[in-house]
C-alpha cells in the first residue's frame, strides 16, 4: 500500500507530542543583570533583585548577562513521577552559538545547560510531592537579538510514550536513503506499520491507550529490535563531541562560560546515559574549566577514569597550521599534552583538528615526534575546486615521515552525497549515517566510519534525541549501519590494525593545502606581526636566560605564562583574523603587555651579559656566523673596531645610528671597540638624481611614481625585472567574497584593481657609508603610504620598510614584483623547511592555489639565478607569470566590520641572489630580517662568545633553552634543503651527556659528546633535539 510511511511519521508526530503528560508554568522569578558564577554569587551581589514576569516582562540587550531566581514547591501532580524542566526564550531558529543560552542550578547545583538544542532537563525520575526547589538561571543574552522572553515550565515526559516514539522514529528516519524498492525498507515499513496498528489513541492516557501503547512495544520490540538486528555490515564508530571555537563570534571571556555550559550538558546526559561515550580536545578548555567551576572539573576527571570521557587531541588549542611557527607548534604539543598528562594520566596519540583551515607539510613529522600517531579533520571537504580523493590514508610530509590519517564523512541530514562537504558537527541520524557511509571513499579497505556527533560553539554536544537513536541503532539494524560508542583513539588503533599491510592504502605527499579561507593569510595584520614578534621574541628571551643562568634566574614561570598567552591566540579564527572586533581588542592588550616583559626580561639579560666596559656588544640570536646591518640606537660612535682590527663605519640617521659588521658569533656575541673622531668618507652610492641611484650591486631606476623600472644587478650581469614591467608596484584590488569575508579570497579578486600611483613626496633621507635611504609617501583612495627604501653598502638585500594607514575596507592590497626569472614552480618558507609549488594554472589543483601561505620567505629561481622575497610578518603570497606578490592587507567587513582599519608597520625585502635560493643563503638573509642583532653598552673590547654553531650552513639551529624538566639545555635544529648531513655541534660549557630526543624533550638515545662537540646527523628536513646536561 502507498504511503505507509507519511502516516507513520504522521503517528509518530502525535506521539512526540503525547509524551508530554503534563505542564506546569513558571511565570514569577526575581532577577538582577549581572555576571554571577554561582547563586550565592548573585545573592551578595548589592543590587537588589525584582520581579520578573514572563507573561508581561521581556529582557533585553546583545551580548549581556542576567540571573534568575525562582522557588518551586513539586505539586501532587508529579508524585513519583518523571519530572523536567524546559527553558527557552522566543528565539526560535537554527542555531549558531550566537543565540541566548542558560546555566541551570536547582538547590545550588549546577545541573545543565540549557540552549536551542537542549531546552529539556530531566531533574528526577520520581518527584517528590511538597519538596521544595530553589531555581537559578545564569543567562545569557548571545549576540543576534535584542528582546526576549524567558518561557519556564515543569513537564512530565511520559518514559513508555517516549521510548515507543523512538523505536518507531529511528527505522522511519532510514528511509530518506533506501530505494523505496529495497527489500529493507520493505520489511522495515511492513513491522512499523504493524506496530502502529496496535496503537489506540483515540483517548489519550486511558487504560485502553497504555494497553496499546505497551502492545505495540512488546511487537516491535520482537519483529524488529530481535528479529532484524544483529547486522554489522557496516559500522558508525560514533563519538560524542562539542567542537567550542576559543574564540570567534565571541570573545574569549564567553567561551569560558561556553565550556562550562556545555560540559554541564555532557555531564548530565552521562549521567542518563550510561553508554554515552564524549571526546573533547583543546586543554586550555578544561584549564577554564578548573579555574571556573571545581565541582565540574571533578565530575570529568571521573568520567575520564571511567574510560567514558576522551580527553584526545595533541595540542594546547586547536592552532592555526599554516601561520603558526614549527617552534610554536612544539609548543602546542608540549603544554596540551603535558597537561592531559598530569590532570588526567592520558598520552594523546591523535590530532584532532576538525576546523582547521590547511595542514603544513611539516605536521607529519611534528606529529610523529611528539608522540602522535594518528590525524583527523574534516576541513578539507570544504574546497571549492577539488574533492580529496581519499578518507583514510597515510599522509607523508616534506621530511617522509608517514601518519595515518582519517577524513571524517558525516553529511548532514538529506545531504546530497556529491557535495564535498561533511561536518564534525554530525547528527546521530540514521541519515546522516548512511550518508556518511556512502559519502566514503574507501570501501575497499575499510567498513567502519568514524563519525562525531554534537552540537559545537556552546550549541551543548549531543543531544537525548542523538543518544536515544544510538541506543537503537547499536542493535545492528537490518539495512542500516551498526552504531557503537567508541573513543577516537580506539577508532584509529583498530582502523591501523586494518589498513596496515593494505596494498591499496592511498598516500597523499606534501601540504594538505585548504582550497578557501586564503584571506586568512592576511587578515587582521596587526595580530599576525605581534604573533610573529611573540614567537621569535620568547625564543630569543630563552636563548639569552640560559647564557645568563645562573648569576640571572632563569624566568620559566614568566616564559609559561607567556607562551600560553601567545599558543592560545594561536587558535584558528584568532590568529587567522575571522573573529569579532572585541577578540582584537583583548589581544592588543595582551600582545601590548607580552611585548613590555620581553622587552624588560631581554634588556636585563643583555645587560648583564655584556657587563661593564666602554665598548658595544651586539647579539645574535641566530645560529649562523653573522654579517649583517645593526641598529644601535642611541648608542654614540662614529665607527666599531673588531678584534680582528676591522673597521665598520657607523652611520647617524634620524632613527638612531646604524653599522653593518661581520662575524658575529653563532648564539653568540662580540663587542667592539667604540671609535670616536674618523669618519669614512669613501662613496659608496653614486645619485646623479633622484631617481638613478648605483650601489656596489645594484643600478636602480625609478619611473614617476616612485616604482622600479630598472634593478640591473652589476655582479651577474642581468637584469632583475621584466621588461617593460615595474617592481614594487602597490595594488589595490577589490576584495568582496561570496560568503566568508574576513576568511575569504575569492579567485575573481584581481577583475578590478588601482594601481597606487599618487606619489605626494619622494626624497632622498640617507646616503652614507652604510646605507642609502629613500623614502616615499603615495597615496590612494583613502590610506597613505610611507615607506624607507634601504639600499646597503654591504648586503645584497633591499628593505622596504612600511607605514600605512589604512582606511578602506574590502579591498585587498598587495605589492608585485615581477621578476626576470623562467621558471614553473615557486619555493615557500614553511615551518621546519620549506615547499616547491606550481605557479601554472595547468590542473584545477594548481588553479586553486592563486593564494598561497609561506612564512618568512618565497623564492623564484631558475638555473643559475634566483629572486627571493622575505618579510618580517607576512603570509599570503601569489605567483603568476614570475610576477611575485606579497599580500600586505585585506580588510574585510565581517565579522569585524572594522578589520585592519588601522596602522600597520611591516618590513619586506627583495634579495636577489646567483644559483639557487640554496647557494645564494635565502634561510639565513630571512632570519636576519626577522630576528635583527641586539645591541648595547658594555663588554670589554675584543671578546666574542659562542654558544652553540654547526659546521653545516643547511643545519638550521633555532631553539636554545633550559629543559623542560630543568635539567641540563635543550638545542633544537632542522635540515632547510632537503640534504642528508652529518653535522658537528659545537657547544661551550661542562656538559657531560648529551642525548638525542623527541620534540617533547624525551630522551631517545644517548650520543657521544668530546670536548663540547656533538655529531648529528639529519636527514631532510629533519627536526632533531639534543638535550645536554
Amino acid at each position: 500500500m502507498e504511503f505507509l510511511d507519511k502516516r507513520a511519521v504522521v503517528i509518530c508526530e502525535e506521539l512526540k507530542k503525547l509524551r508530554v503528560r503534563q505542564i506546569f508554568p513558571l511565570l514569577q522569578w526575581d532577577y538582577k543583570e549581572g555576571n554571577f558564577l554561582r547563586p550565592e554569587d548573585a545573592l551578595q551581589d548589592s543590587a537588589c533583585w525584582e520581579c520578573f514576569d514572563c507573561k508581561r516582562m521581556h529582557w533585553y540587550g546583545k551580548d549581556r548577562h542576567y540571573w534568575f531566581r525562582t522557588t518551586y514547591t513539586v505539586p501532587q501532580e508529579l508524585d513519583g513521577r518523571s519530572m523536567w524542566i524546559r527553558i527557552s526564550s522566543q528565539i526560535d531558529e537554527w542555531d549558531d552559538a550566537k543565540n541566548p543560552q542558560f546555566l541551570l542550578f536547582i538547590n545550588g547545583e549546577i545541573y545543565q545547560g540549557i540552549d536551542m538544542n537542549h531546552r529539556e532537563c530531566l531533574i528526577t525520575e520520581k518527584a517528590v510531592a511538597g519538596e521544595m526547589l530553589t531555581i537559578d538561571l545564569q543567562a545569557y543574552t548571545g549576540i543576534l537579538h535584542e528582546e526576549f522572553a524567558l518561557r519556564v515550565q515543569i513537564e512530565e515526559i511520559d518514559p513508555q510514550i517516549e521510548q515507543l516514539y523512538y523505536d518507531l522514529w529511528v527505522p522511519l528516519s532510514a528511509f530518506s536513503r533506501m530505494d523505496e524498492e529495497d527489500t529493507n525498507r520493505k520489511r522495515l515499513e511492513h513491522v512499523i506499520n504493524e506496530t502502529v496498528n496496535r496503537l489506540d489513541l483515540r483517548t489519550p492516557y486511558s487504560e485502553e491507550f497504555y494497553r496499546s501503547i505497551r502492545e505495540a512495544e512488546d511487537f516491535v520490540q520482537k519483529a524488529l529490535y530481535e528479529d532484524m538486528t544483529g547486522y554489522a555490515d557496516v559500522i558508525a564508530t560514533c563519538i560524542g563531541h562539542t567542537h567550542i571555537d576559543v574564540a570567534w563570534w565571541w570573545t574569549v571571556a564567553q567561551t569560558r562560560e561556553k565550556v562550562a555550559r556545555s560540559f554541564a550538558t555532557v555531564l548530565k546526559l552521562m549521567d542518563e546515559y550510561p553508554g554515552y561515550r564524549f571526546m573533547s580536545s583543546q586543554p586550555l578548555l578544561y584549564d577554564f574549566l578548573k579555574e571556573r567551576y571545581p565541582e565540574l572539573y571533578e565530575k570529568v576527571k571521573e568520567r575520564i577514569r571511567e574510560k567514558r570521557w576522551e580527553p584526545e587531541g595533541g595540542m594546547w588549542v586547536e592552532a592555526d597550521c599554516n601561520l603558526t611557527s614549527g617552534e610554536s607548534l612544539v609548543r602546542q604539543f608540549l603544554h596540551g599534552k603535558r597537561f592531559f598528562r598530569e590532570e588526567f594520566g592520558v598520552d594523546n596519540r591523535v590530532l584532532w583538528l576538525p576546523d582547521v583551515f590547511g595542514y603544513s607539510g611539516a605536521l607529519p613529522q611534528i606529529m610523529k615526534k611528539c608522540g602522535i600517531d594518528y590525524f583527523m579533520t574534516t576541513k578539507l571537504a570544504w574546497n571549492q575546486f577539488n574533492k580529496i580523493p581519499y578518507d583514510t590514508m597515510m599522509w607523508r610530509g616534506i621530511d617522509g615521515t608517514q601518519v595515518l590519517t582519517h577524513l571524517i564523512t558525516t553529511l548532514g541530514v538529506k545531504q546530497p552525497i556529491k557535495d564535498f562537504f561533511t561536518t564534525y558537527n554530525g547528527i546521530l541520524h540514521p541519515d546522516a549515517i548512511m550518508g556518511g557511509w556512502m559519502r566514503y571513499q574507501n570501501k575497499d579497505i575499510n567498513d567502519d566510519i568514524l563519525v562525531s556527533y554534537g552540537y559545537g560553539d556552546g550549541g551543548g554536544g549531543p543531544t537525548r534525541e542523538m543518544l536515544e537513536t544510538s541506543l537503537r541503532m547499536e542493535k545492528g539494524i537490518r539495512g542500516i549501519p551498526k552504531v557503537r560508542q567508541e573513543f577516537s583513539r580506539t577508532y584509529f588503533e583498530e582502523l591501523e590494525q586494518r589498513v596496515r599491510d593494505n596494498k591499496r592504502l592511498p598516500v597523499w605527499e606534501g601540504e594538505f593545502y585548504f582550497e578557501y579561507h586564503r584571506g586568512t593569510y592576511t587578515s587582521m595584520a596587526r595580530n599576525k606581526r605581534s604573533n610573529r614578534k611573540a614567537e621569535l621574541g620568547l625564543m630569543d628571551l630563552e636563548f639569552l636566560s640560559v647564557l645568563a643562568h645562573p648569576q640571572s634566574v632563569y624566568p620559566a614561570k614568566e616564559l609559561d605564562r607567556m607562551w600560553k598567552t601567545v599558543l592560545m591566540n594561536q587558535f584558528h579564527d584568532i590568529l587567522p583574523g575571522s573573529s569579532i572586533h572585541e577578540v582584537y581588542e583583548v589581544t592588543k592588550k595582551e600582545y601590548a603587555s607580552l611585548k613590555e616583559e620581553l622587552r624588560t626580561l631581554t634588556q636585563e639579560r643583555l645587560n648583564m651579559l655584556a657587563g661593564a666596559g666602554d665598548g658595544i656588544t651586539i647579539f645574535n640570536t641566530t645560529g649562523w656566523e653573522r654579517s649583517d646591518m645593526v641598529s644601535l640606537g642611541e648608542l654614540q660612535a662614529d665607527a666599531l673596531l673588531d678584534e680582528r682590527g676591522k673597521m665598520y663605519p657607523v652611520q647617524k640617521t634620524a632613527d638612531g645610528a646604524v653599522v653593518y659588521v661581520e662575524q658575529l658569533p653563532p648564539k653568540g656575541y662580540k663587542t667592539f671597540l667604540v671609535i670616536n673622531g674618523q669618519q669614512d668618507n669613501q662613496e659608496k652610492f653614486y645619485r646623479p638624481d633622484d631617481y638613478t641611484l648605483e650601489t656596489p650591486f645594484y643600478k636602480i631606476h625609478l619611473d614617476g611614481c616612485g616604482c622600479f623600472d630598472r634593478i640591473y644587478d652589476k655582479e651577474n650581469d642581468r637584469e632583475i625585472l621584466q621588461e617593460g614591467q615595474r617592481g614594487n608596484r602597490f595594488v589595490m584590488y577589490e576584495d568582496k567574497p561570496i560568503y566568508y569575508d574576513n576568511w575569504d579570497i575569492d579567485i575573481y579578486y584581481s577583475e578590478k584593481s588601482w594601481e597606487v600611483d599618487e606619489v605626494t613626496s619622494m626624497e632622498w633621507t640617507e646616503c652614507g657609508p652604510v646605507r642609502a635611504t629613500l623614502e616615499i609617501e603615495r597615496r590612494e583612495s583613502n590610506s597613505v603610504i610611507r615607506q624607507k627604501i634601504h639600499f646597503y653598502a654591504e648586503s645584497r638585500r633591499i628593505d622596504f620598510e612600511t607605514w600605512v594607514d589604512w582606511k578602506e575596507h574590502q579591498t585587498l592590497l598587495k605589492v608585485h614584483f615581477p621578476v626576470n626569472v623562467h621558471t614553473d614552480q615557486a619555493t615557500f618558507d614553511i615551518q621546519f623547511g620549506n615547499l616547491t609549488r606550481k605557479v601554472h594554472t595547468n590542473t584545477s589543483w594548481d588553479r586553486a592555489r592563486f593564494e598561497s601561505c609561506g612564512q618568512k620567505w618565497i623564492d623564484l629561481s631558475e638555473g643559475h639565478y634566483g629572486v627571493s622575497l622575505l618579510n618580517d610578518c607576512k603570509y599570503g603570497h601569489s605567483v603568476k607569470d614570475a610576477d611575485m606578490a606579497l599580500t600586505l592587507i585585506k580588510s574585510g567587513i565581517e565579522p569585524n566590520p572594522v578589520t585592519d582599519r588601522e596602522e600597520h608597520f611591516f618590513t619586506y625585502a627583495l634579495y636577489p641572489h646567483e644559483e639557487s635560493w640554496q647557494a645564494g643563503k635565502t634561510v639565513p638573509q630571512a632570519y636576519n630580517l626577522n630576528q635583527p642583532a641586539l645591541a648595547v653598552a658594555g663588554g670589554i673590547p675584543g671578546s666574542r662568545y659562542s654558544k652553540a654553531g654547526a659546521d653545516h650552513s643547511n643545519v638550521v639551529l633555532e631553539t636554545i633553552k633550559r629543559a623542560e624538566d630543568g635539567e641540563g639545555i635543550v638545542l633544537r635544529m632542522y635540515e632547510s634543503e632537503n640534504a642528508l648531513t652529518k653535522t658537528r655541534l659545537t657547544v661551550d660549557g661542562a656538559y657531560r651527556k648529551a642525548y638525542l630526543c623527541n620534540l617533547l624533550e624525551e630522551e631517545e638515545a644517548e650520543l657521544t659528546i668530546e670536548d663540547g662537540t656533538v655529531c648529528v646527523q639529519l636527514k631532510p628536513y629533519e627536526v632533531v633535539t639534543v638535550k645536554l646536561i
